[in-house]
């Protein structure tokens, strides 16, 4: 971002904050504009599609209860949304942002402006370009604080620091996607990956002193908010020499949890306290991919960044020694350890009772090639996946929100999503990987309709069709309670017995681990369309998503409003 840009940015929302330090929430109001940036990162300068001249772009800042207000002005030359991942938007869905699931994209040249309340939750979630791969390089941190006159539920930070990590291409993400759909086969892996928009000195970034730092001053404690803005890597994050507690999770509150090693999938958001009590050093923070599909070519590589201690005497900072790559027992025990703190102002008990009790397998598969084409893909197919054996396709004429809040599903959408998979086999068994029987998705628009306040227990159950991984799948609009997780294949009768009811962790993103299946359960009070998808995004075009229909309530605090002015329209 332009030092320009960085004032002004920094002006209106320091103005609001003066303005609203009395009251109990404010307005916090700034704009946008996206358009092609020339950065150097890997020895070669690369045109990329970013927001007020930054990678990462502009960190938010609000308090709980303030209401956001973003002027997107898409000077770029592809279609834009923008997704505020993790808010609930509650009946503000117009502004939740997936194209062609809450609305038609801002088209280049075009602006839209977003609004909604951030009530109800305190934490670090983030903002993300939610148009093909433009997400890549359009992202930043979205940090919500308590109101005034209310606490952090643990020790003041001498100090808060942002940690988003990344993924960089040496060419253009939207290209390397078309390529990929163009052919049916996977996408090409990234070139590195980066903490703050940058790799770090482990890699030959032609400008070495380019790598994020923290300065620390001993003995303090700081809070650090670890987004993971990949598209499609899971990472593995540990600072050389130190221990870290984890106190939130996807903006809510957790039990502590203390841990040598951060587990983060795409899209997840991790709070954790540092205390900085090490010897006056360098210190490495350091990331790389937990790489769970055994088989499937990754990038290896090791993002940096520095913590610093004054007076450090060593030129080279300590690197922590990283977990292997398919370190599955270290991912699952982290994330499975996780629980809510139930003492926090937002927590809600589990609903007791379920309504709508679905069993959702997820995974890959193969659609039709087509003909006269030549595809890339296992068996010479397009590669495809799929939600119950559904591979979801994105309506064209107009957007799933608009057609259900105008009563035209005719040709957009239709509400025959299955809450149990067409076939049942053994789901994680890998002799059944290349089961050509199996493997065939058809392309459909199906979701799932549900009655306002319903409670929907939804048991995700990975598979094994073409390779077993861990999938992080991604709610709009709520917040679900993970209640179980486990590997092979779920057991209706034994594995609920083992259910957390009292304090699972709240979360908006959860990795299915790898061969297994993950428990959750919501209340579906915010009417709208909402989308749930494998926030992996080589899988997203391929079709792993599908939606829920909250229908309205009844009253008007339950009833989907009109959308607003200046709505973008196909």
């Amino acid at each position: 971002m332009a030092p320009s840009s960085v004032l002004a940015v920094g002006f209106v929302l320091a103005l609001f904050s003066l303005s609203f330090s009395t009251a109990s929430a404010g307005i916090v109001e700034t704009s946008f504009h996206v358009k092609n940036l020339t950065v150097n990162r890997l020895c070669q300068n690369q045109v990329i599609t970013a927001a007020n001249g930054s990678l990462p772009g502009p960190t938010l800042r609000v308090k709980e209860g303030d209401t956001v207000v973003v002027h997107v002005f898409n000077k770029s030359p592809y279609n834009l949304t923008i997704h505020w991942h993790g808010v609930f938007q509650t009946l503000t869905p117009w502004a939740d942002g997936p194209e062609m699931v809450t609305q038609c994209p801002i088209r280049p040249g075009g602006n839209y402006t977003y609004r909604f309340n951030l009530s109800g939750q305190v934490g670090t979630l983030w903002w993300h370009a939610h148009s093909q791969w433009l997400r890549a390089t359009v992202y930043g941190a979205l940090v919500i604080r308590p109101r005034d006159g209310q606490k952090y539920p643990f020790v003041k930070p001498y100090r808060e620091d942002t940690i988003i990590l990344g993924e960089w291409w040496n060419a253009n993400p939207i290209d390397v996607e078309n390529a990929a759909l163009t052919t049916g086969a996977a996408p090409v892996n990234s070139d590195a990956y980066t903490i703050n928009g940058w790799p770090g000195d482990l890699f030959n970034s032609c400008r070495p002193s380019k790598i994020y730092k923290l300065d620390v001053v001993p003995g303090k404690t700081y809070l650090l908010r670890i987004i993971n803005a990949a598209l499609n890597a899971q990472f593995f994050f540990k600072i050389a020499n130190h221990n870290l507690t984890v106190v939130g999770a996807d903006a809510a509150y957790t039990n502590p949890f203390p841990t040598d090693v951060v587990v983060i999938g795409p899209g997840q958001t991790t709070d954790v306290l540092l205390t900085a009590n090490q010897s006056p050093g360098l210190y490495y923070m350091a990331a790389h991919p937990y790489a769970s599909a055994a088989g499937v070519p990754f990038n290896a590589n090791t993002t940096t960044a520095i913590l610093a201690y004054p007076k450090a005497k060593q030129s080279t900072p300590l690197l922590p020694v990283l977990p292997a790559f398919n370190d599955t027992p270290t991912a699952f025990r982290f994330s499975s350890n996780l629980t809510a703190l139930v003492t926090s102002p937002f927590w809600s008990p589990v609903p007791k009772t379920v309504d709508e009790n679905m069993l959702v397998t997820i995974g890959l598969g193969i659609s039709a090639c087509g003909t006269n084409q030549t595809c890339g893909g296992i068996f010479g197919q397009r590669m495809s996946a799929n939600m119950n054996n559904h591979s979801f396709v994105f309506p064209t004429r107009m957007s799933l929100l608009e057609a259900a809040f105008r009563n035209v599903s005719g040709g957009v959408y239709t509400t025959d999503f299955p809450d149990q998979p067409p076939l049942t086999f053994d789901y994680t068994n890998v002799n059944n990987s290349f089961n050509q029987s199996l493997l065939m998705t058809p392309k459909l628009t199906s979701l799932k309709k549900l009655k306002f306040n319903a409670t929907v227990q939804v048991v995700l159950q990975n598979t094994a069709l073409i390779g077993v991984e861990n999938h992080p799948m991604h709610l709009h609009g709520f917040n679900f309670y993970v209640l179980a997780q486990g590997f092979g294949n779920y057991d209706p009768i034994n594995h609920p017995k083992n259910f957390n009811l009292v304090n699972p962790q709240e979360r908006n993103t959860l990795g299915v681990p790898v061969g297994g299946w993950a428990a959750i359960r919501f209340r579906a009070n915010n009417p709208g369309v909402w989308f749930i998808h494998c926030h992996l995004d080589v899988h997203l075009p391929w079709g792993l998503a599908t939606a829920f229909y909250v229908e309205n309530g009844g009253t008007p605090e339950s009833t989907l409003p009109p959308p607003p002015a200046g709505f973008p329209q196909c």
